[in-house]
């Protein structure tokens, strides 16, 4: 069995941080259970969680330059984006300081002038605006009493939808219970043309949306998943084939 080492604990306003090692595995926790990320400490841009792993499904239509991802935790996404895209220019946002200095000091995160850590309030972030437009707006935030319902708010879409390039994806990663929520699939089909989602089967509803339409042959795309599922070491034909289009 393997053995719980805490190795950080400590708080903030928002709640506890702890930092856990498992085996070959370190997690980052914000409540009793939880698990807000995991990596592998031999290779930390692999991606653990299988909800990561269906966020890279926009990669199968667009190599990204540019970068947002709103909710940094132990930096999994950023790990896993700053190695397997070239010269890719990655700003991750995250409200509390005391996660981005865990982050940085546990999680082996990658550093250099291709990547922005920013503390703010991921919504307000968005309104304000981003310098420069994305290709690729991703979503996680998450704290100590599960998914931060501001993604719901219709701001917040019409926010991302602005903030992103015309051919470019927003991925939002929702609890699985809002895969009936007529609110937010509307929303969503407001403000972007080709919006599609997947059920992980672990509690994770993993939306991708782009303002154009993305037509491209089932064998063809089968073929690029394979390609990226062994670039990434990940099995991202598992999750293209759970990919159905919001109606």
């Amino acid at each position: 069995m393997n053995q719980h080492n805490l190795i950080h604990d400590s708080a903030d306003e928002y709640g506890p941080i702890r930092v856990i090692d498992v085996g070959q595995y370190r997690i980052l926790s914000f409540a009793e259970g939880d698990e807000q990320s995991r990596i592998r400490l031999a290779s930390p841009h692999i991606l653990q969680h299988e909800y990561t792993q269906a966020m890279m499904l926009p990669l199968l239509f667009i190599q990204p330059k540019r970068v947002c991802i709103l909710g940094l935790g132990g930096g999994a996404l950023v790990n896993a984006l700053y190695h397997s895209v070239p010269s890719i220019q990655i700003t991750a946002v995250e409200l509390r300081q005391e996660v981005l200095d865990t982050a940085q000091m546990y999680f082996k995160l990658p550093q250099g002038k291709r990547i922005n850590f920013v503390v703010d309030n991921a919504a307000s972030f968005l309104d304000k605006g981003l310098d420069k437009k994305v290709d690729l707006l991703m979503t996680d935030i998450y704290h100590t009493e599960g998914m931060d319902r501001s993604v719901l708010a219709t701001s917040f879409i019409e926010n991302c939808a602005r903030n992103i390039k015309e051919n470019g994806w927003l991925v939002l990663n929702c609890w699985s219970d809002y895969k009936n929520h007529e609110g937010l699939s509307e929303l969503l089909k407001d403000n972007f043309v080709d919006v599609r989602a997947l059920d992980t089967g672990t509690g994770n509803w993993v939306v991708i949306a782009c303002k154009k339409t993305h037509t491209v042959n089932a064998k063809a795309m089968k073929a690029m998943a394979q390609k990226l599922s062994t670039s990434l070491d990940i099995p991202l034909t598992k999750w293209l084939s759970r990919l159905a289009e919001i109606s």
